[in-house]
């Protein structure tokens, strides 16, 4: 139950493995910059009117 035991948590980050006790983080898929919009004239027409 330590550093040599591959089935506790702490014996897979000491030989640096993963599996049920100790889970990989997911990688996350690559994701492409979206272009930023301007705000439309309505919108912001909008906003000044509610203020």
């Amino acid at each position: 139950m330590g550093k040599g035991d591959i089935r506790t948590r702490r014996g897979k980050i000491w030989k640096g493995t993963f599996g049920k006790s100790r889970p990989a983080r997911k990688q996350n898929k690559k994701q492409f910059p979206v272009a930023k919009t301007s705000a439309s004239p309505e919108t912001s027409a909008n906003s000044v009117q509610q203020a």
